[in-house]
């Protein structure tokens, strides 16, 4: 087949149609479009995470640092992030992967007491205390129920 269309090129005849061809060409150019598709909406909600950048913001970064923003350098890109009361950090305003929702940083609530750690006592748990070593023995070895050897 290569020596027919290579002999109709030197013959000056026409080329024959390549479907293998045009459903190549049409993948690459599908290819190139989902790509520029992919980039945009990065550089989309990149821009929108910017936008929402401010002081006292609460952010996470791209390597899961949480802090809430202290102050922004936007000419040498800098933000420099309170991680904890008197601690602060330098980053790159491209680090900064999205801000955290007032609502989500606040949805965790420590107790001040060790109260709350411990289960509830139950109907189950107060029987179970209530009984004496030879009666958990005897539950234990099932001696009060099924056939006795």
């Amino acid at each position: 087949m290569t020596e027919n269309v290579l002999a109709q090129a030197a013959a000056g005849g026409p080329a024959p149609f390549d479907p293998t061809m045009l459903i190549m060409l049409a993948a690459f150019g599908l290819l190139i479009f989902m790509m520029m598709r992919g980039r945009k909406k990065a550089a989309k909600a990149q821009e929108e995470i910017r936008s929402n950048l401010a002081v006292g913001a609460e952010v996470m970064t791209q390597f899961g640092l949480f802090g809430t923003i202290s102050s922004i350098d936007t000419e040498e890109n800098k933000i420099v992030l309170e991680v904890s009361p008197g601690s602060f950090v330098t980053v790159h305003s491209q680090v900064v992967a999205k801000v955290v929702a007032p609502e989500q940083a606040a949805a965790v609530e420590v107790p001040n007491d060790a109260s709350s750690l411990t289960p509830e006592p139950t109907e189950n748990t107060e029987a179970a205390e209530a009984e004496t070593a030879e009666e958990t023995l005897r539950r234990l070895n099932n001696d009060d129920k099924g056939p006795k050897a």
